[in-house]
């Protein structure tokens, strides 16, 4: 989960808007209840989840057909094609984990998957030259690897543990249809200076309502 999804979504945004990433990702409970339906066959779905399974997918396809209709760098389609694959690496994992119900300590679960994929990660970086020395990485990008590290990981990832233990699922996932819109305002208006349309913004809130409907058919089974 942790090798193919970080390494693939993060080298997806070479090629491709960092919020059309972050709403890829969020898509997985999509992709997983479709894995699901397809090769498990095993759990009978009501007719609302199957309408907000067409709203995520109308709603990325907007985003898609808005990104598709300007000029595109080259390597747009690989970056869309490798961040799919990392969301659909998250639904099997997440599949294969909720099928097996592995009796390990979540934290200490976690922990192993990081310090794995770290090692794995640098290997496949340097086997295809794309490593950088260390002594070659600017000030400005250790800031941004702190922020990650300190904000991102630790802080974040806490704060939803300690969200899951005392709010109601349903109030807990919501940072996942949040996260999205976050993503592209932020990289849209203050870094990246990433194209937001009215249309761009449209797409993204009506996959993102498709996730939730399908999130909240399964958890009112």
């Amino acid at each position: 989960m942790f090798l193919i999804n970080k390494e693939f979504r993060t080298w997806s945004v070479k090629y491709i808007p960092s919020g059309l990433a972050a709403l890829i990702g969020s898509l997985y409970p999509l992709s997983v209840v479709m894995i699901e339906m397809l090769f498990l066959k095993k759990r009978k779905y009501k007719l609302v989840t199957f309408a907000g399974l067409f709203l995520g997918i109308t709603g990325i396809a907007i985003v898609f057909y808005e990104n598709t209709s300007r000029q595109n760098p080259d390597g747009y389609f690989f970056g869309l094609a490798i961040c799919f694959i990392a969301m659909l690496s998250w639904s099997i994992g997440t599949i294969l984990i909720a099928r097996n119900k592995y009796q390990m300590n979540f934290y200490y679960a976690t922990g192993w998957q990081m310090l794995i994929a770290s090692f794995l990660i640098y290997i496949m970086a340097v086997s295809t030259n794309n490593s950088t020395p260390l002594h070659n990485i600017p000030a400005s990008t250790w800031g941004c690897i702190a922020y990650l590290v300190i904000a991102g990981s630790i802080i974040a990832f806490a704060a939803f543990i300690y969200t899951l233990k005392h709010l109601p699922p349903a109030i807990a996932s919501l940072y996942a249809y949040v996260n999205p819109i976050i993503a592209i305002l932020v990289s849209s208006a203050i870094f990246v200076d990433e194209p937001l349309t009215l249309i761009v913004l449209l797409g993204s809130l009506v996959a993102l309502s498709g996730v939730y409907i399908v999130n909240m058919s399964l958890k009112n089974k």
